[in-house]
Order: structure tokens, then C-alpha cells, then sequence
């Protein structure tokens, strides 16, 4: 399987959860699939048909911060100043908020379209992930051909959550999936399971644990990543509509 391997990193970055807009705006610890979808975007320079389009990252960071930040309210401004065709000026009040920040990100982005490897090597806008200002820089576009193996391990990276029967770890978060923007981006939300830690699979010492209506691999592995224990870094793709695995 020949896949487009990417790796980006930045300084800070920082993925609000949706549903909080005052006071704290805490972050996921990892890009949630619609920030891909919106990073990939830009890199093509135009919205492209989700459909098919299947992808896999590793993500890691070397620390967490809260910063404070504000905003500007302005009130609305009704009416013209005196003895002029002006209209007021609008009033702002200044809203602080604490805002959590990963720094030192890095991404590692599998993509199943080799054919955008030109789009990567230059990007049509400016390469960020998360906030318009977390800037990143591309330090590795390539194509490679990932291999299939009975044993792999998985770290840093977000998976189905079905896929927790197997891990028997990680932490269960509900995530946008995709913003349809056809339809006034209409949020699409699913569970995922995020890995931290190094995982092996499968289990052998919980064979007595394994569920009988899940699949224990084979597995597709990235053979460029570091062995362990005689396995290459797992990869687990994900879509980004209902037709994906």
C-alpha cells in the first residue's frame, strides 16, 4: 500500500473543544479528523470530496500551558454621531480568557493519495494546524510503502473506538469529524480512542481477553519507524465520512 507520508511541526498549536466559547477554552491533546481535513485543504488549495480519502498520524508534544488571551466584544453602533453622515463607533469590551496550548508539536500525516505529494512539497496557503497563527513547516514529504504484519505496536495516535476491545487502554473522546461546508458547516461528531502509551498487538497475555467479533490484525506498519520487539509502528487510517473504515 503507497501512501503519502508527511511531517510537520510547529511551536504551540491548540484544538478547542467546540462547545466552550468564554471563560477557558481547553484543548484535545491530539487533532481532531476535521483539523485534518481543513490541513489538508490548504495545502491543496481547495476543498476536496472526503470520499475515499483515508488517513493516519502520529502526533506528539513536549508540553502543555495555559496562556491568557482576550477578545474584543464590540456593541453594536446605532445611529450617527451628531451633525454627520457617520455612523457611531462601536463600543468593544475586552473579555480575557485562559487558553490551553501543546507546544512543540509534531504531526506525522499518512495520506492514501500518493498524487498530492506535489501539493505538500508546495503548499497553496500558509501550513498551520489548529489556530490561523500556530504556524508549522514541513520537514518531510515522501511516499513510502507500508507493509502488512501480524504484530505491531501503536503510540501517540487516534484510533476507532471500537478499537479499545483491543488496546484495552486509552482515553475515549467524542471529536468533530467533519464540517460540511456545503451546508453552512454542519459538524459531524464521532468516538475515537486516543493511545498515549506504546501498546502491542496483540495482547499475548490477554489472549484469554480477546473478543471473538474483532479482527486481530494483520496490521498496516510504517517499516521507516524504529523496531520493538520485532514490530514496526502500527498505523490505524480513519475517514472522514460514513463510507470509511
Amino acid at each position: 500500500m503507497q501512501v503519502l507520508k508527511i511531517v510537520a511541526e510547529g511551536v504551540t498549536t491548540s484544538f478547542r473543544y467546540p462547545h466552550f466559547m468564554q471563560q477557558i477554552h481547553p484543548t484535545f491533546q491530539m487533532p481532531p479528523p476535521a483539523t485534518i481535513y481543513g490541513h489538508i485543504c490548504s495545502a491543496l488549495g481547495e476543498w476536496f470530496d472526503p470520499d475515499g480519502v483515508q488517513f493516519a498520524y502520529h502526533f506528539t508534544y513536549q508540553g502543555q500551558v495555559t496562556d491568557t488571551e482576550h477578545i474584543i466584544v464590540l456593541s453594536p453602533a446605532v445611529g450617527k454621531l451628531p451633525g454627520t453622515s457617520w455612523p457611531k463607533v462601536q463600543e468593544g469590551r475586552v473579555n480575557p480568557f485562559k487558553r490551553d496550548l501543546l507546544f512543540q508539536p509534531r504531526l506525522t500525516l499518512y495520506i492514501n493519495r500518493p498524487e498530492w505529494e506535489g501539493a505538500f512539497r508546495s503548499p497553496r496557503y500558509p501550513v498551520v494546524l489548529g489556530r490561523s497563527q500556530d504556524l508549522f513547516t514541513y520537514t518531510q514529504v515522501s511516499v513510502i510503502e507500508l507493509a502488512q504484519a501480524e504484530n505491531a505496536y501503536f503510540e501517540h495516535t487516534l484510533a476507532p473506538h471500537e478499537m479499545a476491545l483491543q488496546t484495552m487502554r486509552g482515553i475515549t473522546v467524542l471529536m468533530p469529524r467533519f464540517l460540511d461546508y456545503a451546508r453552512s458547516r454542519t459538524p459531524t461528531f464521532d468516538q475515537y480512542v486516543m493511545i498515549n502509551e506504546r501498546i502491542h498487538l496483540p495482547r499475548e497475555a490477554e489472549e484469554s481477553l480477546q473478543f471473538s467479533q474483532v479482527a486481530y490484525g494483520p496490521y498496516w506498519v510504517d517499516p521507516t519507524t524504529p523496531l520493538d520487539k520485532e514490530a514496526y509502528r502500527g498505523l490505524v487510517f480513519l475517514s472522514f465520512v460514513e463510507d470509511g473504515p
